[in-house]
């Protein structure tokens, strides 16, 4: 009977924890229960099955944690529960709706070479295409990106 409370508990132990490692996420109940178990069952082993039934116990429950482990990472079993999906879109700001390439505009701090600009009235953030450009200076917009411009000075 007491090889059975043993096996019971160990078992009982380690589902928790792989149910703590692979589906419930922080540290919750199965994760306190499951340990809780695991050492309930090497302690129970060692005080009434002896030192070497402990030793059985504690070697054989690690064996099986490390099968079960590597067995549920490899299987298909997580797969259907796993998310799959990845986002390809982007949503474009209204402010860069307004603006478009070879629209002028003038710089409202230097760009060095990030800055402000304020093209057809609306404020940006904006790139110079590697020169400095200081406040005030008349732009050109190069390229638009979602949420920044890419501008030149004005020749």
């Amino acid at each position: 009977m007491d090889i059975a409370i043993v096996i019971i508990l160990c078992l009982l132990g380690i589902v928790l924890i792989l149910l703590e490692i692979f589906l419930i996420p922080g540290i919750t109940f199965a994760a306190i229960a499951g340990g809780l178990f695991y050492i309930g069952s090497i302690w129970y082993a060692y005080s009434h099955l002896g030192t070497s039934g402990g030793t059985i116990t504690l070697i054989a429950s690690i064996v099986v944690f490390g099968i079960a482990f590597v067995w549920l990472i490899k299987s298909k079993a997580l797969e259907t529960i796993a998310l799959k999906t990845d986002i390809q879109s982007t949503v474009a700001s209204g402010d860069s709706l307004q603006v478009k390439e070879g629209d002028e505009g003038v710089s409202l701090s230097r760009l060095n070479p990030m800055g402000k600009v304020r093209v057809n009235g609306v404020t940006m953030e904006a790139k110079s295409l590697g020169e400095f450009i200081d406040e005030e200076t008349a732009v050109v917009v190069v390229k638009v990106h979602a949420t920044q411009l890419t501008v030149k000075t004005k020749a």
